[in-house]
């Protein structure tokens, strides 16, 4: 805190406060910098005498009430602490931004070098900072707004272990103070001051400047995240001044003391969190790697996709074809419609399941489109496999899926429903083909490959006990849907529990909580989205303003959640909610409302874009008029792309693509002028006698044993 100056003296000020690095006891100046306004005088805190911040635990306090002769340590266990450890860094060194008194020999020689390196990152942060921020447009849409206005919560950064800062998240308390740009000051330079966070919602916080108390007039709300906010001490680190606000300077003549009494035993940010951000920020995968990605025209098989951009993690794959062209999809109608061409892209984040290294569908016997034509690679391009997620290990069991067997799982062409599946086929390393029953393909075009100990696929008998609707398969009459009964009529056995992955993290949501979520059935759009109800470690996402039937079942480790503030830290365009109006979240163990059937419902409808929204084309991300996105590059910078534009809001025709799989739809292609799905109910379920005998492929061990893995779980 060296650097607490007034505007019109700032010159003088900085020329008195140096200090001859022998020095181990600060000596107070003999007179405060002092600005007059309307005929009054007010001093401003020099941050030289009565200020002093434990070397130990960081903590700022009055100086004479700190331990021992120089005042380094706030208390006897610090200093105790301090000695034992002397390889920790002297917090107060780093926050003056000078290198530690030659008397004190504070820091180990080979420490030194750090300094001066730590010293050039904050060069080079204050350079980012400089930059012009990117600004996404989102209908007007400010997170800040819709939060305080409706009293919403918002989940922590983290429960998103694969978001940015999510491992140092733990540093960022509600009550810490930080530096901020002062926005009410009539000196025409950046300037800074101290604000204290109010509340907390993902990667932004509700600020409050000191002097304000509780007047909440000025409050505003922020990116924690952004180069702009930095923890106290920055300002002296590179010679800024620390100016109250306009509105409020009335209210005390002699801020240094005021200062010192608001800062003692706060807690700030680290002195290395801008670094942490910057960190974070950088992604492995690069620009031109290949690898393989599921293909959305048909589930079942994948196909070759070249890294295009990489925007916070996420992201756009183009399709090739032979030679390394770019592949091309038609959109329309099929006979007698206009067909026009778009680029063959695909969204996901790197670490999605749908997406492997360059010849693992050959070791697995997945099924792969190989491009015609295609020219051998020397493989200098493909991405590594270390750059994928490791796939978990499945336990040494006698007991293994077997072709046939039933489960039930998330329809990956709809998500909002949990069906009645079957495994198709046993691949290799633990890999599953399944398909939905009743809408397959006859040619199994419809498909989809899980992990053994994927999240997403449950024994039998899960929707039941969790009161979560099944979608019984299509033209199966029988209501309600009963398990035991199909299985017996199918001659078909029912996997053992014992096969299915019963992990349940401690993930940290609560229903009620708001984020910012995939539509996985348009996997360019980000969304404002709401918990609405969580199952052992299973969610529902709904997307805010939208109607229920485009909820989503996600994992609650789904690289598809992010925090609030995400698509601002990282340029990516968030979709606002239709309406202001917040989703209002299933009351926790609620029964839902009996439908009048409960069946298969088929292809999810894409979204009827409101009347008034801008159009935006159906052609991927496209340029927007004077915007480029910028996203992070290779050593944690950011660079700028001037093909690559935030991902847009798409418009819809009547009609699209229609491709092989199941009833001709592939993913992400739909008929729009379908007639809106028929509502399901719950499953009522009816009671077996104990004496029954099971079904084939049931046993009563088994079926105890579901209990165990599909207890119900409310918030």
């Amino acid at each position: 805190m060296d650097s607490y100056e007034s505007s019109d003296e700032r010159g003088n000020s900085s020329s008195s406060s140096e200090e001859s690095e022998d020095e181990v006891v600060q000596t107070p100046p003999a007179s405060l910098p002092v600005i007059k306004t309307n005929g009054q005088v007010y001093t401003y805190p020099d941050g030289k005498s009565g200020m002093a911040t434990c070397e130990m635990c960081g903590m700022v306090g009055v100086r004479d009430a700190f331990y021992s002769k120089t005042k380094r340590f706030c208390s006897v266990s610090c200093s105790r602490s301090y000695s034992s450890n002397s390889k920790k860094a002297s917090v107060l060194a780093r926050l003056q931004g000078k290198s530690p008194s030659k008397k004190a020999k504070l820091l180990p020689k080979p420490m030194a070098p750090k300094l001066t390196q730590s010293s050039m990152l904050q060069a080079t942060l204050q350079s980012q900072a400089k930059r012009k921020s990117i600004k996404t447009p989102s209908d007007g849409f400010e997170w800040g707004r819709y939060i305080w206005k409706n009293s919403l919560t918002a989940a922590s950064v983290g429960c998103f272990k694969h978001a940015p800062m999510a491992d140092h998240w733990g540093d960022i308390t509600e009550g810490m103070r930080v530096e901020v740009v002062n926005t009410d000051c009539v000196v025409s330079s950046k300037v800074f001051w101290i604000a204290w966070v109010i509340k907390l919602a993902g990667y932004k916080g509700l600020l409050r400047y000191e002097g304000y108390e509780s007047d909440s007039s000025r409050d505003f709300w922020c990116n924690l995240c952004t180069p702009d906010v930095h923890p106290i001490g920055w300002c002296a680190t590179i010679g800024k001044p620390l100016v109250p606000p306009q509105t409020i300077m009335h209210r005390c003549s002699n801020w240094k003391a005021f200062l010192v009494k608001k800062l003692t035993g706060s807690k700030t940010l680290p002195p290395d969190f801008q670094a942490k951000v910057q960190e974070s920020l950088s992604f492995p995968f690069k620009r031109g790697m290949r690898l393989e990605v599921v293909d959305k025209a048909q589930i079942s098989r994948t196909r070759v996709a070249l890294v295009d951009s990489v925007i916070g993690g996420r992201l756009r794959l183009a399709y090739r074809d032979g030679a390394g062209t770019v592949a091309t999809g038609t959109a329309g109608g099929g006979a007698g419609s206009v067909a026009g061409v778009e680029e063959d892209d695909f969204w996901c984040h790197m670490r999605s399941p749908l997406i492997h290294p360059i010849g693992w569908s050959r070791a697995v016997g997945h099924q792969h489109k190989s491009p015609e034509g295609a020219k051998k690679h020397d493989g200098s391009s493909d991405a590594g496999s270390y750059l994928f997620p490791i796939v978990k290990e499945m336990p040494q069991k006698q007991e293994c899926f077997r072709e046939g067997m039933k489960l039930e799982a998330i329809d990956p062409l709809n998500l909002s429903s949990i069906c009645v599946a079957t495994v198709r086929k046993v691949l290799g390393d633990g890999f599953l083909m399944i398909g939905i029953d009743g809408s397959e393909a006859a040619d199994g075009t419809d498909w989809f490959c899980y992990h053994s100990m994927s999240p997403s696929i449950f024994p039998v008998g899960f929707c039941e006990i969790n009161q979560i609707e099944l979608a019984s398969p299509r033209g199966y009459n029988k209501t309600p849907f009963n398990w035991f009964e199909y299985l017996r009529e199918t001659s078909s056995p029912a996997a053992p529990v014992s096969l299915f992955n019963k992990e349940i993290p401690n993930h940290g949501f609560r229903v009620g909580m708001k984020l910012e979520a995939v539509d996985l059935m348009e996997p360019r759009l980000i969304c404002v989205a709401t918990v609405v109800r969580i199952v052992n470690r299973l969610l529902r996402i709904h997307f805010d303003g939208w109607e229920d039937e485009y909820d989503q079942w996600v994992d609650c480790q789904s690289p598809d959640l992010f925090p609030v503030g995400w698509c601002e830290l990282t340029g990516y365009q968030l979709q606002p909610p239709l309406s202001s109006v917040p989703a209002s979240p299933h009351p926790a163990g609620a029964k839902q409302k009996k439908k009048t059937k409960s069946g298969y419902k088929g292809h999810k409808k894409k979204r009827k874009m409101a009347l008034g929204r801008r159009p935006i084309a159906l052609g991927g991300p496209q340029q927007s008029p004077g915007l480029v996105l910028r996203y992070p590059a290779a050593g944690g910078g950011v660079r700028e792309d001037e093909s690559t534009a935030a991902p847009p809001c798409r418009t819809f025709p009547a009609t699209q693509t229609v491709v092989s799989g199941r009833d001709g739809l592939a993913l992400g292609s739909v008929d729009c002028r379908a007639e809106r799905r028929p509502e399901g109910h719950v499953m009522a379920v009816k009671e077996e006698p104990m004496d029954a005998d099971p079904p084939c492929g049931v046993n009563a061990a088994s079926s105890s044993s579901l209990a165990l893995f599909s207890t119900k779980q409310e918030p």
